[in-house]
C-alpha cells in the first residue's frame, strides 16, 4: 500500500508496507538496527507507558527539607549509636549500589536491546538511578556525614561485598562482543535482567529499606525516610520495567526458557536471598528498633517469592506471609499528603497524567 502526497507540483510516494517491515523486525534483541532513534510505531507499548509513567513521578532530593534530620542527628539525647549506623549504613551501602546499576543499565543492557522505546524507558531508569545517588549526597551534606566512612563501609564490610560480587559477574559477563544469536548468550542476557531487577533491586534493597522506614515510621529522620519512600516507588518501576523486558526476550526466544534455566534462576535468587540474610545478620541490628531477626528474614524470603511468582517462576517457600504489614502500608505513598505545599505524594506532573490513546501513536 502506498499513499500519495501532492502540492507544488511535487509528489511524495510513501509506502506503508516498509515502514510494516521495519515495524515487524523490531526485537528486544537481534532486531532492526538504525541510526535513528525512531519510536513510532510502538511495538512495546508497556515501555512507553512505564516511560510516562516514570517521568511523571520525577522528583528533586532539595525539594524534601532536612531540617529535622539535622537536629536529630546534632542531638546527642535524639538518637541512639545503632540508629545513627542504620543511617550510615544506608547512605554507605546505597550510594555505590545504585551506580553499579546504573551503570549496567547504560553499559551492558541498553547496548544490547534494539528497539528505540526500550532504550528510551532504560535512559528514564539510569537517570532515576542518577537522582537516587544524587539524593544520597544530599543526606551526607546535609548531616555533615565523611563520606570516607560510606566508601570504606562499601569496601570492607564482607557481607556488602558478597552482595556486590554477586551482581557485578552478571554485569561483567556481558562486557565484550557476544552473538546474541545463541542461546547461551541470550541466557546470560536474561540472567543479568533478572538478577538486577528481581535480586538486586527487587530482593536485596529491601533490608535496609525496611530499616529506614523502621526509624521513619518512629519519626525518626523524616526527610531522609521520604527520599528512601520516594526511591522505593522508583524502585517498583524498575522491578516491572526489567520483568516486563525478561518476559518479552523469552516470548520472541523461547529456547531460552528451558526447565533448566528457570531452575538456575531460582538457584540465583536463593543465593541472593541467602546473601541478603547474611548482611541483615551483620549489619543491621533489627533487634534496637524493635523488630526481630527471624521476622525481618521471612520478609526476604517473601518479597522474593513474589519477584520469582511475578516472572512466572516456582516460589521458593510456597505459601509465605508477610511478617511485616506495616512495611507495606508504609511503601504505600500514594495517598498521604507531603511536606511541601498539600500535594499529593504522587510528586506527579498533571500534564503528564494525561493518557495517550493507541491511535495517537
Amino acid at each position: 500500500m502506498q499513499t500519495v502526497f501532492q502540492f507544488d507540483n511535487r509528489t511524495y510516494v510513501l509506502d506503508q508496507s516498509k515502514a510494516e517491515e521495519a515495524f515487524a523486525q523490531k526485537r528486544v534483541i537481534n532486531g532492526r538496527k538504525t541510526v535513528f532513534f525512531n519510536l513510532l510505531p510502538l511495538k512495546y507499548r508497556w515501555a512507553y507507558d512505564l516511560y510516562r509513567k516514570m517521568k511523571a513521578n520525577h522528583w528533586e532530593p532539595e525539594d524534601i527539607p532536612m531540617q529535622k534530620d539535622i537536629e536529630q542527628w546534632q542531638s546527642e539525647k535524639a538518637l541512639s549509636d545503632v540508629e545513627r549506623w542504620i543511617i550510615r549504613m544506608g547512605i554507605g551501602y546505597f550510594s555505590a549500589a545504585e551506580g553499579i546499576v546504573g551503570d549496567n543499565i547504560i553499559h551492558v543492557v541498553r547496548e544490547l536491546v534494539t528497539a528505540p522505546e526500550l532504550k528510551l524507558v532504560l535512559g528514564r531508569h539510569a537517570h532515576e538511578e542518577n537522582i537516587h545517588a544524587d539524593s544520597l549526597l544530599y543526606m551526607i551534606s546535609s548531616l555533615g556525614i565523611n563520606p570516607h566512612e560510606c566508601e570504606a563501609m562499601f569496601e570492607d564490610v564482607e557481607t556488602i561485598r558478597g552482595k556486590n560480587d554477586f551482581v557485578i559477574r552478571a554485569s561483567r559477563a556481558l562486557r565484550r562482543d557476544l552473538d546474541l544469536t545463541q542461546i547461551d548468550n541470550q541466557q546470560l542476557l536474561a540472567k543479568n535482567m533478572f538478577i538486577f531487577g528481581q535480586c538486586m533491586e527487587g530482593t536485596q534493597f529491601y533490608g535496609l529499606f525496611g530499616m529506614v522506614l523502621s526509624l521513619y515510621r518512629q519519626n525518626k529522620f523524616p526527610g531522609i525516610g521520604q527520599m528512601f519512600r520516594y526511591t522505593l516507588r522508583d524502585e517498583s518501576n524498575h522491578i516491572e520495567l526489567f520483568r516486563n523486558l525478561l518476559m518479552d526476550l523469552v516470548d520472541e526466544n523461547p529456547a531460552i526458557w528451558s526447565a533448566d534455566f528457570q531452575e538456575e534462576l531460582r538457584g540465583l535468587m536463593r543465593q541472593a536471598v541467602n546473601l541478603e540474610k547474611a548482611f541483615v545478620r551483620d549489619c543491621l541490628p533489627v533487634h534496637a528498633v524493635g523488630l526481630s531477626v527471624d521476622e525481618f528474614c521471612q520478609y526476604i524470603d517473601y518479597i522474593a517469592d513474589r519477584r520469582l511468582a511475578g516472572c512466572g517462576l516456582r516460589e521458593l517457600n510456597p505459601g509465605i506471609q508477610n511478617p511485616l504489614p506495616w512495611l507495606a502500608e508504609m511503601m504505600d505513598i500514594q495517598k498521604e499528603q507531603n511536606f511541601f505545599e498539600g500535594r499529593v505524594t504522587e510528586y506527579q506532573k498533571t500534564s503528564a497524567l494525561a493518557s495517550v490513546s493507541d491511535d495517537e501513536l
